[in-house]
């Protein structure tokens, strides 16, 4: 059951026909001067991933410094405990009475009762 369309009604859908044909030319393509939004989205994102990433460098460069200045002093520490394990040895040896006698003598002091000698102009070896 075709129904008949009057000629009016046949013009009238040819202008629709061409209006929307000279519609879609005239739109502008997305290549052609559109804006892309995806390369868009896709530029903003690596700027602000470019921008974390500077943002950690500072940061991770401190923590780096920090470790190989706390391994310093680490080993620092370990050679100052040594060195004072040393030096509290020598206090206990020092405080025997042997080793005031060896200390005195070497100042040049004399037990009494002893003769001091003394000898000028010693010969140089």
């Amino acid at each position: 059951m075709a129904q008949a369309v009057s000629p009016s009604a046949q013009r009238a859908a040819a202008r629709r026909r061409q209006r929307r044909r000279q519609a879609t030319k005239e739109r502008p393509r997305a290549g052609a001067g559109g804006i892309r939004w995806d390369r868009v989205a896709r530029t903003a994102l690596l700027v602000t991933f470019a921008v974390v990433l500077l943002l950690y460098i500072s940061p991770v460069n401190r923590w780096i410094t920090q470790r190989h200045v706390a391994a310093q002093q680490q080993t620092d520490l370990k050679n100052l405990e040594a060195q004072n394990k040393q030096l509290h040895s020598d206090i206990r040896t020092l405080h025997t009475p042997s080793a005031i006698e060896i200390e005195a003598r070497r100042l040049g002091m004399i037990k009494r009762g002893e003769r001091a000698y003394v000898v000028e102009n010693p010969p140089k070896n």
